[in-house]
């Protein structure tokens, strides 16, 4: 659940990384000249494709780290329901609330890494 009032800030549209707010302007797509000439191969690569032009490619060992990532991701909630319905301590379902965050900041960064 989102906080009331707080806004994502914008992010690279090939990286994810977080963007300056641009108080001129167009906003910026691209965290870099990197990034606007990776989304620029991609968009090139898939032209006269079946592959939409917006399409995540991700190769199969990120795939399969993704994957990874998921699972334990949906363990954590799992264990934070059943401490719940447990009525654990308020101390420990806290705990793994934090694990459960923890766990989904690092999904998030997984396009971030090179």
């Amino acid at each position: 659940m989102k906080a009331q009032g707080k806004l994502k800030p914008p992010a690279c549209s090939w990286c994810g990384r977080e963007l300056e707010a641009s108080t001129r302007g167009r906003p910026k797509k691209y965290c870099s000249q990197s990034c606007r000439q990776r989304a620029y191969e991609q968009r090139n690569n898939v032209k006269g494709t079946s592959i939409p032009h917006n399409a995540v490619i991700l190769h199969p060992d990120r795939a399969e780290e993704l994957i990874d990532k998921l699972f334990e991701l949906r363990c954590s909630a799992e264990d934070i329901a059943t401490a719940v319905e447990e009525h654990e301590d308020p101390r420990d379902i806290r705990q793994l609330c934090n694990e459960l965050v923890d766990l989904a900041k690092n999904v998030e960064q997984l396009r971030i890494r090179e």
